[in-house]
């Protein structure tokens, strides 16, 4: 039989719980997601759950960030070693995959995909104003992000240095 959870009279004091809430107004964009950098990878990133010093609500095995891209912009193509989640907040959203980025699928607000490890993925902003999309990145650390070489050279060809392994 699978385990239940208990009835508890656990009951934290609302400080407690004000304590685990990020509020949007006090969030700050991240700057380093230095893709960002590449003509066309715009985007402002706001990290949310993760970990401690990067994020206001820590969490051990995911990682929660909002963005925000205007029409046209993206998340260039690139890999984790681990699952990723992206939620449509508004607007229209193409979520390409594959090791050329070939392969795609459009979204609407609320619509969810979620990309296995180890699968290249990126994400476009196809409305036609500022839109907003949730991605949740499952494991402890879902840094190690790599990118294929068609971005990296587009990277180096504006002066922008990716991380390498």
């Amino acid at each position: 039989m699978p385990a239940t959870a208990p009835i508890t009279d656990t009951n934290p004091t609302v400080a407690e719980m004000e304590a685990r809430v990020a509020r949007f107004a006090h969030l700050k964009p991240t700057t380093d997601y230095v893709d960002a950098g590449i003509p066309g990878c715009e985007r402002a990133t706001y990290r949310v759950i993760g970990a401690a010093a990067d994020a206001p609500l820590a969490a051990e095995s995911f990682h929660l960030n909002m963005v925000c891209c205007e029409p046209g912009k993206s998340a260039p193509l690139h890999n984790h070693l681990t699952q990723e989640v992206f939620i449509v907040l508004n607007g229209e959203w193409d979520v390409f995959w594959g090791p050329q980025g070939a392969r795609s699928v459009r979204l609407a607000a609320r619509d969810t995909i979620s990309i296995p490890p180890g699968v290249s993925r990126g994400f476009r902003n196809v409305g036609q104003e500022a839109a907003w999309l949730i991605g949740i990145a499952g494991g402890r650390d879902p840094g190690m992000i790599n990118w294929p070489e068609p971005v990296r050279a587009a990277a180096r060809a504006v002066g922008v240095e990716l991380p390498t392994a």
